[in-house]
């Protein structure tokens, strides 16, 4: 029997990994939705009434490669040592992964959650985290994580988790729909961010893509039209998710939500002429 955060589709294999979790109020992630109107979704709420993110990376073998989607927020800042995130790598370390390993480092976007241990301060340079990968982002948030009047605000930490990869020669730019391996495409899934991609694997008949940030919850499965404040275009988010949560129920395809539950692998189904997030061993329902 295969591990809880592991699953199979056709010939490839997706590990779910996580570098802890985060959590907001809902008046400050999810500001233009009054609280009445989680009434119906408590119990997708911490016991203090707010949201709770995991801060999920995927680690996928396929042909022969060894890819990683996402780095997670980072190391722990020296002023809070108890933060609940900063553990991608013990979590490598504990299913047995070592960083070497990996070929690839694949950025659904560039927001902070997704790239903090892309690199490693040595002194007054960078070191790789992954020594033996190529780092792969789309070439729009490459270049809109450069623009002066909104990097501080939307990318803080590209200055040091992402720039320096062009110094370390390590960049490699995704353009639109790009073939990773035959088994993995980058799919343009854009206004959470500009160049936001999801990854959709096929093999042998069968189907996955990771998400990425096209939802924050499960909740937006229900309510596709919830943004939230890190939303960069909320309007393009809305059409985006409700084009991809409906294919993703047409087509059965098996959904990796970094931000859901840990391992956050599970199906968009139909209920009562509603849709649904059901995780993978779950019963019907909500």
């Amino acid at each position: 029997m295969m591990a809880k955060n592991v699953v199979r589709v056709g010939n490839v294999e997706i590990m779910a990994l996580s570098d802890g979790t985060l959590e907001f109020d809902l008046c400050n992630f999810f500001p233009t939705i009054p609280n009445d109107r989680w009434r119906p979704y408590e119990s997708d709420l911490t016991e203090e009434h707010k949201v709770r993110f995991n801060l999920g990376s995927y680690l996928i073998r396929s042909d022969g490669r060894t890819i990683l989607i996402d780095t997670g927020l980072g190391p722990k800042p020296h002023d809070a040592p108890d933060a609940p995130w900063g553990r991608l790598l013990h979590d490598f370390e504990a299913h047995g992964v070592r960083l070497d390993e990996v070929d690839a480092v694949v950025m659904t976007h560039l927001h902070r959650d997704h790239v903090g241990w892309n690199v490693l301060p040595r002194g007054e340079t960078y070191v790789p985290t992954f020594p033996n990968a190529r780092y792969w982002m789309s070439a729009k948030d490459w270049e809109v994580c450069h623009q002066p009047e909104i990097q501080p605000e939307r990318f803080p930490n590209a200055p040091t988790c992402v720039w320096p990869l062009a110094e370390l020669g390590l960049v490699e730019l995704m353009h639109g729909e790009h073939h990773i391996t035959r088994e993995l495409t980058a799919l343009p899934t854009p206004g959470h961010t500009p160049g936001h991609v999801s990854i959709l694997i096929t093999s042998q008949g069968e189907r996955a893509l990771v998400l990425g940030d096209v939802a924050h919850s499960p909740v937006q499965v229900r309510e596709p039209d919830w943004v939230s404040r890190a939303d960069m275009d909320p309007e393009l988010t809305r059409q985006t998710r409700r084009a991809l949560v409906e294919r993703l129920e047409r087509e059965a395809i098996l959904v990796a939500a970094g931000h859901f539950q840990a391992p956050g692998f599970g199906r968009v189904v139909r209920l009562d002429g509603r849709r649904y997030w059901r995780g993978l061993g779950e019963g019907a329902g909500a």
